[in-house]
C-alpha cells in the first residue's frame, strides 16, 4: 500500500507542475502566476509575436537539419559496427552510452571549446586564401552539428536494437535466391528497420527541438525557442510563456508517442507473423 502511495506521489510531483504550465496557459489574465478562467487570448498573442515566430523557426530548423544528420550518420553507423570484432564494438558502444550520459552542461562547454579552437585555426587560413570572406563564427551550422552528435547517439540504440533482432533467415533466403547486398537491403532488411529509423528521427528531432543547454553555448548570436522563454521569464512569467510552453509539451508529446508507436508496430507484426 506505502509503495502504491509513494508512486502516485512520485508521478504527481513530476507531473503536476506541467499541469499547471497547461491551465495557466488559459488564463485570462494578464499574470502568469494569478489564474483567471478562461481564455485562448494568448495563444493567439503568442503566435502573433515575431521573435516567438523567428526563435520557432530557428528550433525546428536547426532540429530537422540535426535529426536529418543523425539518423543518417547514426544508421549507417549500426551497420558499420556490425562488420567489426566484438572489442571493438564495445568500445564504441561504451563512447556511445558516454553521449547520452554525460550531462548537456559538459557537452556544451566541450563543443563550444572545439568550435573556438577550429575557427581559430581556419579563420587565418580562409583570410589569406579568400580575401574579404566572413569570418566562420557561431551559428545556425554550429548548432545543428552539435545536436547531431549528440543525438546521434539515441539513433543508433535505437536502429542497433531492431538490427539485431533481424530474422537472419530472411536475409540468408535472399542470398540463396543470388540477390546482391544492395538488394537485400533494400527489399528485405530497409523495410523491416523503417520504423525504427522513423523512430530515432522523432525522437532525435525532439531532443534537439527541447534542447537549452547546448545550444545556449554554441549558438551565437541565433535565438532559438528554448533560448527565448529562459531569456523571458527572467523579466517574468506572462501566459503568452505558457501558451507556447504548452504547444512545446504538446507537440513533444505527439512525437514521442509516435516514435514508440513506430518502435512497437514493427515488433507486434512479427509476433503476429510468427503466430
Amino acid at each position: 500500500m506505502w509503495l502504491r502511495g509513494y508512486s502516485t506521489f512520485l508521478y504527481l510531483f513530476l507531473y503536476a507542475p506541467i499541469a499547471l504550465i497547461v491551465v495557466f496557459a488559459f488564463n485570462a489574465g494578464r499574470s502568469g502566476l494569478a489564474f483567471q478562467c478562461c481564455s485562448t487570448q494568448w495563444f493567439g498573442s503568442a503566435f502573433a509575436n515575431p521573435f516567438i515566430l523567428e526563435a520557432l523557426g530557428n528550433s525546428a530548423m536547426i532540429a530537422l537539419g540535426s535529426a536529418l544528420l543523425a539518423t543518417l550518420f547514426g544508421t549507417l553507423a549500426v551497420f558499420g559496427l556490425q562488420r567489426v570484432g566484438p572489442r571493438v564494438r564495445l568500445v564504441f558502444d561504451a563512447l556511445t552510452y558516454c553521449a547520452i550520459i554525460i550531462p548537456g552542461i559538459v557537452i556544451g562547454i566541450s563543443t563550444l571549446i572545439a568550435f573556438i579552437s577550429l575557427f581559430d585555426l581556419l579563420n587565418p587560413v580562409l583570410a589569406a586564401l579568400l580575401p574579404g570572406i566572413a569570418p566562420l563564427n557561431m551559428g545556425y551550422f554550429t548548432v545543428v552539428a552539435a545536436h547531431s552528435l549528440f543525438t546521434m547517439a539515441l539513433v543508433m540504440v535505437i536502429v542497433r536494437t531492431r538490427v539485431e533482432a533481424l530474422d537472419t533467415a530472411l536475409l540468408e533466403a535472399s542470398a540463396d535466391l543470388y540477390a546482391p547486398p544492395l538488394e537485400t537491403f533494400r527489399r528485405v532488411t530497409l523495410p523491416q528497420i523503417t520504423p525504427a529509423i522513423l523512430a530515432g528521427f522523432l525522437l532525435a528531432f525532439t531532443f534537439s527541438f527541447d534542447d537549452f543547454i547546448i545550444a545556449f553555448f554554441v549558438s551565437g548570436s541565433h535565438t532559438t525557442l528554448p533560448i527565448y522563454i529562459f531569456s523571458s521569464i527572467r523579466r517574468g512569467i506572462t501566459p503568452e510563456i505558457n501558451a507556447i510552453s504548452t504547444v512545446i509539451i504538446g507537440a513533444s508529446l505527439a512525437l514521442l508517442f509516435t516514435s514508440r508507436y513506430l518502435q512497437n508496430r514493427r515488433v507486434d507484426g512479427r509476433e503476429a507473423h510468427h503466430a
